[in-house]
């Protein structure tokens, strides 16, 4: 698993992030893009679902913290010697992902990571998305309503 420290999320692939979740059944993916992304652009198949910034202020969410500490039932919090659960983030390119990883390493949660590459990728030179990288364009198991 790639390294993270006490500033940074670990950073993951989406490949990397998937090898997780199927190799660990405590491991939670969590995408925290707006509902509006989430619903329908589309989501990893098994995500739970806490926006870092949503609709209609585009604010950073108050309660996110709080929220994902709900997720994990106290997991996130481990004794020395102990495995933490493997949290990962994930949002559309992996910008806003790294920012939330970092808020919850500075709240006392343990073992975060991020995708990178998010669920989408970066633009490329038509400026769309999921034709350079991310979830999708990677083809792992993804679902919209």
């Amino acid at each position: 698993m790639p390294k993270h420290n006490e500033h940074h999320p670990g950073e993951l692939t989406a490949i990397e992030a998937l090898d997780i979740l199927q190799s660990n059944p405590k491991a939670v993916l969590i995408d925290i893009r707006s509902t509006m992304e989430y619903l329908f652009v589309g989501h990893p198949v098994g995500s739970v679902h806490i926006p870092w910034i949503d609709e209609p202020d585009w604010t950073v969410n108050p309660h996110f913290v709080t929220e994902v500490r709900k997720v994990l039932l106290g997991g996130a919090l481990c004794e020395p010697g102990e495995d933490c659960i493997p949290l990962i983030l994930i949002c559309r390119s992996g910008k806003r992902s790294r920012e939330a990883g970092k808020a919850l390493l500075e709240a006392g949660l343990k073992n975060v990571h991020h995708v990178d590459e998010g669920f989408e990728g970066e633009l490329d030179e038509h400026h769309h998305r999921s034709s350079k990288g991310g979830w999708r364009f990677r083809g792992l198991p993804w679902e919209q309503c």
